[in-house]
């Protein structure tokens, strides 16, 4: 193995920049030579591959979103664009690949594997719904952006005597809104995992008013029920002063915390490791604080499990 390439695909998330640094500098250290592939699998079908410096990877750690830029690419599902593929790592000299990515994005690493080309996956994605890793690279910043934004929501809630319903990203999975809503100190949480009853709801909000909560804050995962439509729901069961904010993809953007820093920069040092050891297929995960890897085909028999023990720990914190 002498060259690699990278790619973002999917989703951006916050410290997909900072994987792209780690894998970079750590092949280079190893002296391998390093590609770039812009706008993820749709970028190499097309041959927009570029080659990697220790300079293109400086003053990048802290930057959001991903200066490969990335993209939803479903035809490479098909085996014609997987060839393709193929043929323009090998015209690049380009033995193995590093994908940072979610679902889709992996499944794609394995029909490159499954052709010769060892490939290995990173956990980018806010949704923390990848099996066989306690957190993915984004995670962590997407709850502190979403929490932020609620801390000042709640300045003009309480100001005004209002109720707010807030939406957050999460459209199969409530960790976000669980997460979210335990940090903001939020009064109800509504996940997909979790089935709701407005009546139910409506009655929460009454008791608490009576109980002189005046200002409340509700999360919903979009997922879940809109925050528009939750929204209407109460206001036709007779909660006045009731309003909707989506914060939709503002969570995806900003710089990366500490933590998502550190996270992307184990893994994707840990993902050249794989490689030099002639390792693909797999999927890098972090489990227990340890950085571990499955098999990307494990991972499509496996659903991830959202922590519900989280959604206990947010009804009983919630007044």
């Amino acid at each position: 193995m002498k060259r690699i390439g990278i790619l973002t695909s999917g989703g951006d998330a916050p410290g997909m920049n900072a994987a792209v640094r780690a894998v970079a500098r750590k092949a280079l250290s190893s002296n391998l030579e390093v590609c770039g592939i812009n706008y993820g699998y749709r970028g190499l079908v097309e041959g927009d591959i570029f080659e990697i410096k220790e300079k293109e990877v400086s003053d990048l750690i802290q930057l959001g979103g991903t200066i490969l830029y990335t993209a939803r690419y479903p035809e490479f599902a098909e085996k014609e664009y997987q060839q393709k593929g193929v043929a323009q790592l090998k015209r690049n000299g380009i033995d193995a690949l590093v994908t940072i990515g979610g679902d889709g994005s992996y499944h794609g690493a394995v029909r490159l594997t499954e052709q010769g080309i060892n490939a290995i996956g990173l956990p980018g994605t806010i949704d923390n719904d990848i099996p066989f890793t306690d957190q993915t690279i984004g995670f962590s910043t997407a709850i502190q952006t979403s929490v932020s934004e609620i801390d000042k929501i709640r300045d003009t809630a309480k100001s005004h005597g209002r109720i707010f319903v807030v939406e957050v990203m999460g459209r199969n999975s409530g960790e976000i809104a669980l997460r979210t809503a335990i940090a903001s100190g939020s009064q109800v949480v509504v996940i997909p995992e979790k089935p709701f009853d407005i009546d139910q709801i409506a009655t929460t909000i009454k008791d608490a008013r009576q109980r002189g909560h005046q200002h409340q804050i509700i999360i919903t995962a979009e997922g879940a029920i809109h925050a528009d439509s939750l929204t209407q729901q109460l206001s036709n069961l007779g909660i006045e002063n009731i309003r909707s904010v989506t914060l939709g993809h503002v969570a995806r953007g900003g710089s990366p915390t500490a933590e998502d820093r550190i996270l992307a920069s184990r893994m994707g040092s840990y993902a050249i490791d794989l490689l030099l050891a002639g390792k693909g297929g797999q999927a890098v995960g972090i489990e227990q604080g340890v950085i571990t890897h499955h098999s990307m085909l494990d991972l499509f028999n496996t659903k991830s499990k959202t922590d519900l023990s989280m959604y206990d720990l947010a009804n009983i914190l919630a007044y």
